[in-house]
């Protein structure tokens, strides 16, 4: 019996043993898991708590990306929209700049023009002067005013007193003239008839009017019938007594005053198209 008792009690003693030691084990073990779970709990912390952060800076990033994008857009909108504006501006300077170099040359172009009819009308004047130097100056005078030539010729040059047909001597005159006015292609001719301010009515003339006009017409016939001038050249009036160059209260000035002026102008047909 003694040795059985003492065989259990061995083995109750053993057993204890064993199992202290599966607890031990077991208790250290859950120990451990706990001390792990609570290193892996804080680490989550710690990682949620660095996401947050990354989320945020991300977040502050994303926003100042926008901003900056937007500012960068906006910048390029001024950009192109200053680029244009300067395109526009360069444009315009350079049609500005055409227009004035074109004004520049039509200024140029009609000075060069005026001048080229200033010396036309100045050869022409010598012409006439060489042409008609055997006149003296109470029946013929040449003078140049206002860009046009005046042939004077008095009537007792053309005309009979109170007559309308042009006399021998006056038909020399005018044939001298024509040789000049022949070789004149752009030139405009007025034949202008004027008289003194004593009434005249007779069976031809009704008046002053009248006697001017057909005067006038007298002496483009001639020039154009017998001496070959161009007609659409010449055009005739008659100025009646309203248009005197003297005094109409003694002889001397309504001798003056009675006279048949050829007016020679030069064509401006080429200034007006250069204006134009």
């Amino acid at each position: 019996m003694k040795k059985i008792i003492l065989v259990c009690c061995l083995f109750v003693a053993v057993t204890s043993c064993v199992s202290n030691r599966k607890y031990m084990m077991a208790e250290n073990g859950r120990l451990a898991a706990l001390s792990r779970e609570r290193v892996l709990n804080k680490n989550l912390a710690k990682e949620k708590e660095v996401n947050t952060e990354l989320r945020e800076r991300i977040a502050a990033l994303l926003n100042d990306t926008t901003r900056m994008g937007e500012a960068i857009r906006e910048y390029r909108r001024s950009l192109y929209s200053n680029m244009s504006e300067q395109e526009k501006l360069s444009l315009l300077l350079q049609e500005k700049m055409d227009k004035l170099a074109e004004r520049e040359k039509t200024i140029q172009d009609l000075q060069d023009e005026i001048q080229a009819q200033t010396s036309r009308l100045e050869n022409l004047m010598s012409s006439l002067k060489d042409a008609l130097l055997g006149f003296n100056s109470d029946e013929l005078t040449v003078t140049q005013k206002n860009g046009k030539i005046y042939v004077a010729m008095s009537d007792k040059l053309l005309f009979e007193s109170g007559s309308a047909s042009v006399n021998k001597q006056g038909k020399e005159a005018l044939a001298k003239l024509a040789e000049v006015l022949k070789k004149q292609n752009d030139i405009d001719v007025f034949i202008e008839g004027h008289t003194d301010n004593k009434p005249i009515r007779t069976v031809q003339f009704k008046d002053n009017w009248d006697l001017s006009v057909i005067r006038a017409t007298s002496v483009v016939r001639i020039l154009t019938k017998d001496y070959g001038v161009e007609a659409l050249q010449i055009l005739p009036c008659g100025r009646g007594e309203f248009m005197p160059v003297d005094s109409n209260d003694t002889a001397e000035g309504r001798a003056h005053n009675r006279r048949t002026e050829i007016i020679i102008a030069p064509k401006l047909d080429k200034l007006l198209q250069m204006l134009r």
